[in-house]
């Protein structure tokens, strides 16, 4: 079986992980992210990355307020280098995890996990107990269908949460966050599963997922449960000011 490759990993990512806007200025994709983090806000440049294309897409960002953001992906190592040129530091290198649903998915166990839409209010509160606040949390409103939110339990309470978006076969797994006292104890792996079992049933083939490079741990989990990494992405920052 064929994984997906990076375009279709990457218009997955931003279908169900949406800005609150997008302009499109000479070559360059504005994201309007509404305050919710880089992966909505960061600039894709779809031209050639010239200087006066860099440069007009740094102003039209500095004048709504934003630091000039862009993101990377593969194959555009020449916007890499002129970005670097100008001083843009690199920031959370990425992968992108994927697997077949079929391998990975199991129903739950009784009470252990449960797809939620509109997530509760104690799935909010642990989200942004772990810094997804109400503008990141606002991305997961304005995904399309299919989509869910999953609470898992472990230890008699609720234990970690995630969110679920769909886009053409392709269902990638957001949000993941478990309590630090209730970790070590299923609850991520029952996401990974669960996603995929809840995935399964809406028709998708792929369950996949972007994991910092930084974040060791979770890629061990996310490997062991046998997703392959396909590819990688950053984003390239400038000085504030």
């Amino acid at each position: 079986m064929t994984l997906p490759g990076a375009p279709a990993l990457l218009a997955a990512l931003e279908a169900t992980w949406p800005a609150a806007g997008v302009t499109e200025r000479d070559g360059v994709r504005l994201h309007d992210g509404a305050g919710g983090g880089k992966r909505v806000s960061a600039a894709r440049v779809t031209g050639a990355p010239g200087a006066a294309r860099i440069a007009g897409a740094e102003a039209a960002m500095r004048a709504q307020g934003a630091c000039p953001l862009f993101m990377i992906r593969p194959g555009e190592d020449a916007l890499d280098v002129a970005l670097a040129a100008r001083g843009y530091a690199v920031v959370d290198p990425t992968v992108l995890m994927v697997a077949p649903v079929s391998a990975l998915a199991a129903p739950p166990a009784p009470i252990t996990l449960f797809p939620v839409w509109p997530p509760l209010q104690i799935m909010r509160d642990i989200w942004a107990a772990n810094g997804i606040d109400a503008a990141r949390q606002a991305v997961m409103d304005r995904a399309p269908d299919p989509r869910t939110a999953l609470i898992a339990r472990a230890s008699d309470r609720a234990a970690g949460v995630a969110f679920v978006g769909c886009h053409a076969g392709i269902a990638m797994l957001h949000a993941v966050e478990v309590l630090p006292g209730l970790r070590r104890q299923g609850a991520a792996r029952n996401i990974l599963t669960g996603a995929a079992w809840w995935a399964e049933g809406q028709g998708m083939a792929w369950l996949a997922l972007a994991v910092t490079r930084a974040n060791t741990a979770a890629r061990a989990l996310y490997a062991d449960a046998g997703l392959t990494e396909v590819c990688s992405y950053h984003y390239r920052m400038a000085e504030p000011g």
